[in-house]
């Protein structure tokens, strides 16, 4: 029974330092989150294009090759 008590103390210490943590961190503000997610939406799409042109030119490449 004494182990189960240590480990639900460290359980609740553990979430007891979470929200501790968490009151403590800088939220970014609305203007923020909005620019930053504009940033990863564009460069997962440049990147998505990037490598769709690769692949194509890889096909290409390899239907040259092969007969």
């Amino acid at each position: 029974m004494g182990k189960l008590q240590e480990r639900l103390q460290g359980v609740r210490l553990f979430f007891a330092d979470v929200i501790s943590e968490t009151k403590r961190t800088n939220w970014p503000n609305r203007q923020e989150l909005l620019d930053s997610t504009t940033v990863v939406i564009v460069m997962v799409l440049l990147l998505g294009a990037y490598v769709g042109l690769c692949d194509t030119v890889l096909v290409w490449i390899l239907k040259w090759l092969t007969p």
